[in-house]
């Protein structure tokens, strides 16, 4: 019986913040995958390794957890005042899901530099030496992403002297403004407090009756108190990833909070949402010990986060959750701003496992509804591999 060989398509393997991911030019993709589908996920999914019964997908470009088992197209933008437009898929490690919903802040920092090394931006617009600045489309979520990439001799620069805590060695410094960042989720009506208020009583069956924040700000999120939870926010991955109770009373309060923001329709339907929202925790400034083993002082930050993604307590901070965070903090009387002390406040530096992330972000009132015209971050990114990645012919 003959076999489909391999083909090969042009791609990049990239790191982006916390994230690592292959990227591809949509024109790069095989005919089939180049329209939205089941050929595209078919392929996307062979490319990473899933679905893994195993959970390590040996077999595929995928690191077996959710910050590594992401996929980008790319293709050069025909919207006004754009130069490339941006689709992210979170790719499931366990199930034939690729999960088109929401987008990764991590990996736009690596989409700028992609952007400008094929092509993709306009060169009048990109000087020898000193900052580029890509203007990206995130069609996920339908927004507007601002990248500020340094350029040396006409090149990307990808080294440098910037340190972000969750990569192990710096690199150079990409800004990212994330442009009017509340998100347009169906059924949310594209306000930032889909139900209205600040702080909501959220009803979670075997839980309790929580306070939460649900907020579309970068990503969907829904904030709780660390106290109210058992947690005291100083948290590592080990705490939680293990513990089998821990991870569904979060996916529980995931599942009602989806509903309560009008994402999903049924409890249900959470399990075929897995990337968003997200549910992360909160709690005052303390001391910890991150997972690198530097001491983080309570001194250090303004109030401490820890976020799941898919599933599982994320080893440092989603970019997209990083927004939702600087959103929230600067609402005063969300969850976020008080356990950051409450008040109003344009900038907030939290601790998450893998150390600080500093966020800004511009909140207004307009007609008693808030709205948040720009959040601010750094990150930084960095090719891993460049080449062709290789499938079987018939995996899609």
């Amino acid at each position: 019986m003959s076999q489909a060989p391999q083909i090969r398509i042009p791609a990049t393997y990239m790191r982006g913040g916390t994230s690592k991911g292959v990227f591809f030019r949509l024109q790069d993709l095989p005919g089939r995958a180049q329209a939205p589908g089941p050929a595209r996920d078919a392929l996307l999914l062979r490319v990473i390794g899933s679905p893994d019964p195993y959970g390590k997908q040996i077999d595929g470009m995928g690191g077996a957890t959710s910050s590594t088992s992401k996929t980008v197209i790319l293709s050069k933008s025909g919207r006004p005042d754009h130069d490339v437009d941006y689709l992210f898929g979170q790719v499931s490690i366990d199930r034939a899901v690729v999960d088109w919903s929401g987008n990764c802040g991590n990996l736009s920092a690596a989409v700028g530099p992609f952007a400008l090394s094929h092509g993709l931006v306009d060169p009048g617009r990109v000087p020898r030496d000193g900052i580029a600045t890509v203007r990206i489309w995130q069609a996920n979520i339908g927004k507007t992403i601002v990248a500020h990439v340094p350029v040396s001799a006409g090149a990307v620069q990808e080294t440098g002297d910037f340190e972000l805590d969750g990569v192990t060695f710096p690199a150079a410094e990409v800004q990212l403004e994330f442009m009017d960042p509340a998100a347009d989720e169906e059924g949310a009506g594209g306000a930032m407090f889909p139900t209205g208020h600040l702080v909501d009583d959220l009803d979670v069956p075997g839980v309790g009756t929580l306070k939460a924040t649900l907020i579309n700000a970068g990503i969907p999120t829904i904030f709780v108190n660390a106290e109210a939870i058992g947690y005291t926010g100083t948290e590592l991955q080990d705490a939680i990833n293990g513990d089998a109770r821990a991870l569904a009373m979060f996916e529980a309060i995931r599942a009602q909070g989806a509903l309560r923001m009008g994402l999903i329709r049924h409890a249900d339907e959470a399990a075929r949402r897995q990337h968003t929202p997200k549910v992360a925790f909160v709690a005052r400034p303390a001391g910890y010990v991150a997972s690198s083993g530097r001491r983080v002082a309570a001194g250090d930050v303004d109030l401490l986060v820890r976020a799941l993604s898919m599933g599982k307590l994320h080893h440092a901070m989603m970019g997209t959750a990083a927004v939702a965070i600087g959103a929230a903090a600067a609402v005063p009387g969300t969850l976020v701003n008080l356990a950051a002390g409450g008040g109003a406040r344009d900038v907030v530096r939290f601790g998450h496992p893998s150390g600080t992330l500093r966020v800004g972000a511009e909140a207004r009132q307009v007609e008693g509804s808030w709205t948040v015209t720009k959040a601010l971050m750094s990150r930084s990114a960095r090719v891993l591999m460049e080449g062709w990645v290789r499938v079987p012919g018939d995996a899609f």
